[in-house]
């Protein structure tokens, strides 16, 4: 644990800029503070107790600060720190564990849609793109992760969050970007409040519009998908007021158990009487590839969750590299997504819906069992999808409501994001455009675009951009790419909804 005092007076360099005397107690240096501090031109911070904080609940805290030291990896006086040595993980997790805490994370509503992303690409483009996206959202993560490590070892941190990791790589940066590393750090967590809510939302339209199809079969008076959204947000409301993620745990082993039954009766639909590929569309025009990229982005993209699991893995170096946890999981996740998209399209062609289940008969009880099971399933997962960004939105308020206050104050939190994900879905009832839209705007801005310039940051002094700065046109290809994706998903999702509202859809 670093341990901080602060001297009222202030030190004056040569170049006759002040800066706060910090006083820091490593158990590799003096109490003088740091032997680099002399060395720093520009007063520099970071957050010296971020690593007994676990990432959930550091997201969006403020924190103690203290000036940093020199750049260039100077790990300590004998240069050997390792993070990982120094981390206190309770329950560490081994890499088979890692292993199935990544599919389960990667493996959800998403792979669902993947038929629908293959219908906005064409049968072969879509397979060939699909392979693509996927390997550059998981080198994406290999740059967020080696990132990490390398600031665990200057800083001497055992670990850090997304956020943290973007902070501090802006405050190694250029000194152009010192002055946002607190915007950056705002800007991922508000990502990632926007991206997991946009899920939550996507869930109640996916298991409204499920239950629709079953129970529309057996009453004479249809109901909305609208009116069975406000329904289902009804229980909701309540088991969201749960706070303990121990007494979810029953509600997850049931989601992941129905969720496999689910797919694998899914694949029998899907293999039976298949036809040819020549019947369907090789590459459809350019127009809908927007719609698909918005799509495997959400479907594929698990950049909020790796640091978590990175940081709670017994061998984080096995986390990344090759071959790797993080290789063989994106990899097989990759496979599954593929395979369901591609034999998903050929089998129902044009017809493709948003969900590969509601294309299955309406009339047939067993495919009625699967669209009930995997809305139960996604159902439950709700509350877990919900945990994170109320988390990272408490911790953001927690400090500014009275000790009296706080447990209504969080009941009403909890009620109130409930109440806005059931109105956004009322409003937004289409689960097409809706995936595309957090695809495109959530998930290729931290997936892709926030990645990149963290190395472009990490890099800028020590080690550099490499030979004929690579690293720098690369990211550079990586981040333009984001952009692209971003606009261009962002307007066909957008009109999309328009064309809805206009009357071009049917709910």
């Amino acid at each position: 644990m670093t341990v901080i005092a602060i001297n009222g007076a202030n030190t004056i360099p040569d170049n006759g800029t002040k800066i706060p005397t910090v006083v820091t107690v490593y158990d590799s240096e003096k109490k003088n503070g740091s032997r680099n501090n002399a060395n720093i031109g520009q007063p520099k911070f970071i957050r010296s107790d971020m690593a007994d904080v676990p990432v959930q609940q550091a997201a969006g805290s403020t924190l103690p600060l203290v000036l940093t030291r020199k750049k260039g990896g100077d790990d300590g006086e004998d240069g050997t720190y390792n993070p990982f040595e120094h981390r206190k993980v309770v329950h560490p997790t081994s890499d088979m564990e890692t292993f199935v805490h990544l599919l389960k994370g990667s493996l959800g509503s998403g792979i669902l849609a993947m038929p629908m992303a293959f219908a906005n690409a064409g049968l072969w483009f879509g397979l060939i793109a699909t392979f693509a996206v996927g390997a550059l959202c998981t080198y994406c993560v290999h740059i967020l992760v080696k990132c990490a490590h390398i600031l665990c070892r200057r800083r001497k941190i055992p670990m850090m969050g997304f956020a943290d990791v973007a902070e501090q790589a802006f405050l190694d940066g250029p000194p152009a970007l010192n002055r946002w590393s607190r915007f950056i750090r705002f800007m991922v967590n508000t990502f990632l409040v926007f991206d997991l809510l946009g899920c939550c939302c996507i869930y109640l339209v996916f298991v409204a519009t499920n239950l629709q199809q079953v129970v529309d079969v057996y009453l004479e008076t249809q109901l909305s998908v609208r009116l069975w959204i406000v329904i289902v947000s009804a229980p909701l409301v309540f088991m969201c007021l749960v706070r303990n993620l121990k007494f979810l745990t029953p509600f997850s082993m049931i989601a992941n158990i129905l969720m496999f039954v689910g797919i694998v009766i899914t694949f029998v639909y899907m293999f039976s009487d298949l036809p040819a590929p020549a019947e369907r569309e090789g590459i459809v025009k350019p127009t809908q590839w927007p719609l698909f990229f918005g799509t495997v982005i959400f479907a594929l993209e698990g950049i909020g969750v790796v640091m978590s699991l990175e940081n709670d893995m017994k061998n984080p170096t096995h986390f990344i590299g090759c071959p790797s946890v993080l290789n063989f999981g994106m990899g097989l996740v990759i496979g599954l997504y593929t395979l369901v998209g591609f034999f998903g399209y050929l089998k129902y062609g044009s017809e493709t819906e948003a969900s590969i289940t509601l294309n299955l008969p309406k009339e047939d009880k067993l495919a009625q069992s699967v669209k009930l099971m995997i809305a139960i399933a996604i159902f439950f997962t709700f509350t877990l999808q919900f945990y994170v960004p109320v988390s990272i939105l408490w911790k953001g308020i927690e400090s500014k409501i009275s000790a009296a206050r706080q447990n209504i104050s969080e009941y009403a939190l909890r009620v109130s994001l409930v109440v806005l994900c059931c109105a956004i879905a009322v409003a937004l009832p289409n689960l097409g455009p809706f995936i595309s839209l957090i695809g495109a705007v959530c998930l290729s801005t931290l997936g892709m675009i926030v990645p990149s310039i963290i190395e472009l940051a990490v890099y800028y002094e020590e080690p550099g951009y490499g030979t004929f700065k690579w690293r720098l046109w690369k990211n550079s290809g990586l981040i333009l790419f984001g952009i692209v994706g971003f606009v261009t998903g962002t307007y066909v999702s957008i009109r999309e909804f328009q064309a809805e509202f206009a009357g071009g859809h049917e709910k």
